[in-house]
């Protein structure tokens, strides 16, 4: 019988676990049997004959009919049920081929074609179906790398990741060559995030086919995983120089330059990703991240203005273009965007803290001085907040407490050049001097 090498065809990344379909997936025999030459014997040959002749020109349904008066005649010939089960798979009737399958392995138990073909037919429909045909073809035939590809690939399919690895491993062993199955055993490795092992498999897959775009990307995963960053960079350059229309694996490459302090470079990334597709909620929060790090808080405030509106519902979005409108000293809309974030997260100490920053640069002294005092009784107050409290008190003309923050800064705060100590220190002795000359 002839075997097609080809058994399985790995799509693009987005496909690979679907399984070729169609006659290149299916073994095909031929069905010739010498029978004594009698009228009923020389008819039932010509069926035969007949039915090899459609197959050869591909005319499956006339090779159907063909088998089928053969096996009304002889209905237990197990090969003619075999080839007629292999004219409804090339027909991609596969309902019916699947009973014709069966009935070849009933009165063949030994035809290892036969359990193949039938768990190939199951493979995409029902693979834990396919995994007792495909077992029994690699018992018969244990050096048969199609019938273990196919095994691990039904492996994959139920979820059963350690087995399918074991049998794309199997199958490796007999055909060193095979891309697909370099490949296959590189994906399901990455899903159980073996990195090192995925790595060598990936490599082995881009050694056969070095163009292939979904090897680049499988192996900057690969890397990622082992924090190899700027090897995964240099893939996922390969991979989207390969592929350009795939905006996930541009902001992923985007987020590795922004990692590797490339900002101008993760913008880039972004930027060509954003022109095929419209930016999805992580590529415009690593935008913003950008902007922000380049000090651009004016920029970054429209592109988190689109993520609140593409993720309504998203808890944190509010925080982090509060703070952004906060950097950009547009302190009303910072105020309204950090109370949303704290009603959503009143636990939060850092969206607290850009809050009271907020109210105190809007001029809010008594709602800065109630956030300082809500912040007190979580976390010791950093100096600079001390100096805000007591520049709130002073702002509302209570002296004695304006005072007594002053100086608390000023014993805490041993930088006598800086700024606020300076400012603490002409404040605390003006202070000082009225309310002295406030009790004569």
């Amino acid at each position: 019988m002839n075997r097609n090498k080809n058994l399985l065809v790995c799509g693009a990344l987005a496909a690979w676990l679907a399984l070729a379909s169609g006659v290149s997936a299916q073994v095909v025999g031929t069905a010739r049997r010498k029978v004594p030459q009698d009228p009923a014997a020389v008819s039932l040959n010509q069926m035969l004959a007949d039915a090899q002749t459609a197959l050869d020109r591909k005319d499956y349904s006339a090779a159907a009919k063909d088998y089928q008066s053969y096996l009304e005649k002889k209905p237990d010939d197990a090969a003619v049920h075999f080839q007629l089960a292999y004219t409804y798979t090339a027909l991609q009737q596969l309902s019916d081929a699947r009973p014709e399958y069966q009935r070849a392995i009933d009165l063949d138990p030994k035809m290892t074609e036969a359990y193949l073909n039938l768990g190939l037919t199951l493979v995409d429909s029902d693979p834990a179906a396919a995994i007792p045909p495909l077992l029994k073809a690699v018992e018969l035939k244990p050096d048969q790398p199609e019938a273990r590809f196919a095994l691990a690939l039904s492996y994959e399919k139920t979820g059963k990741l350690p087995e399918a690895a074991d049998q794309y491993a199997a199958a490796e062993k007999l055909d060193a060559k095979s891309f697909d199955t370099h490949i296959s055993l590189a994906r399901v490795l990455l899903l159980e995030r073996k990195g090192a092992e995925a790595e060598t498999e990936f490599r082995a897959a881009i050694a056969i086919q070095p163009g292939w775009a979904p090897a680049h990307l499988g192996l900057a995963q690969s890397l990622t995983l082992q924090n190899k960053l700027d090897a995964a960079a240099a893939e996922y350059a390969i991979y989207v120089g390969l592929n350009p229309n795939d905006p996930a694996a541009r902001a992923q490459h985007a987020s590795m330059l922004y990692d590797a302090g490339k900002d101008d470079e993760a913008l880039a990334e972004l930027d060509a990703a954003a022109g095929s597709t419209p930016e999805a909620l992580p590529a415009l929060r690593l935008r913003a991240l950008i902007l922000m790090r380049k000090k651009n808080f004016a920029a970054a405030v429209p592109v988190l203005q689109k993520a609140v509106a593409f993720a309504p519902k998203d808890p944190t979005l509010p925080a982090e273009l509060g703070h952004a409108y906060l950097e950009a000293k547009d302190y009303p809309n910072a105020v309204s965007e950090l109370i949303l974030a704290l009603t959503a997260n009143p636990s939060s100490l850092d969206v607290l803290t850009d809050l009271v920053l907020a109210e105190y640069l809007s001029k809010n002294y008594p709602a800065a001085l109630h956030g300082l005092d809500v912040l007190s009784q979580h976390e010791t107050l950093p100096l600079a907040s001390v100096f805000v409290r007591a520049t709130c008190y002073d702002k509302l003309g209570q002296k004695p407490e304006a005072l007594a923050a002053y100086q608390k800064f000023l014993e805490q705060n041993k930088d006598e050049n800086s700024d606020m100590y300076f400012e603490a220190a002409a404040r605390a002795r003006t202070l000082a001097r009225e309310l002295k000359d406030k009790k004569r």
